[in-house]
């Protein structure tokens, strides 16, 4: 008999959690190994049980601060974590489950390392495709998505932390919150969001939002 799949689940809601357990305890071939809620809590889970497929929602808190005051994120926690989780494991298999799916996000998801983007509208059922499909090193997109022409997105200039700078920025976070959000020096992010600025021909952190809600990657 074939091992089974170890699934590790990545949402700060537990009801949503328990919904995917439920659907997953159906699936002979999976095991779900590892349940997180925060992007630190995801890394070190991932070191701690290695699984196969990562399941991981992107609006949660960080939780990658090392003060109890700094900002606690909800644009980047599950960017942080994919980011931190394929530096670790470059060979890593996540699949991105979210309700962001708008304009180039899923597009920079996949930059960002991901191998499949599945959205929260998805039928039920279409988990344990997507799951077997990233397993077997199957990129997977669920109807519906669709990658923007790169050469009809600025946003796709951007680099990996540029693109967490930016929707950050977005969110409103302040650049001593983001350098202390992603251990960066302020002078390192000021260089980020000069060189976001440049690419994406914008003059403002206004612009910035505006164009992170036309590309539906924050919400108005």
């Amino acid at each position: 008999m074939d091992p089974k799949i170890r699934v590790m689940l990545v949402d700060d809601h537990p009801l949503v959690r328990v919904g995917f357990l439920r659907l997953l305890e159906s699936e002979l071939d999976m095991e779900v190994v590892a349940e997180a809620e925060t992007g630190r809590e995801a890394f070190e889970l991932f070191r701690q049980h290695l699984p196969d497929v990562v399941v991981l929602d992107l609006v949660m808190p960080t939780g990658f601060e090392q003060e109890a005051e700094e900002v606690q994120s909800q644009a980047n926690g599950g960017l942080e974590a994919l980011r931190r989780i394929r530096c670790f494991d470059d060979s890593a298999r996540v699949l991105v489950l979210t309700g962001k799916e708008g304009g180039s996000f899923p597009s920079h998801v996949l930059q960002a390392g991901a191998q499949g983007f599945m959205t929260k509208r998805s039928a039920p059922e279409e988990l344990g495709k997507a799951i077997r499909e990233v397993y077997a090193r199957r990129r997977y997109l669920s109807a519906g998505v669709e990658l923007p022409d790169v050469s009809q997105d600025p946003v796709k200039q951007l680099t990996r932390r540029e693109f967490q700078v930016f929707s950050q920025l977005a969110e409103g976070v302040s650049v001593a919150d983001i350098a202390r959000a992603m251990s960066l020096s302020p002078k390192t992010v000021h260089a980020h969001r000069a060189n976001i600025f440049r690419k994406l021909n914008v003059a403002s952190n206004a612009e910035i939002v505006h164009m992170a809600i036309r590309n539906g990657i924050v919400e108005a």
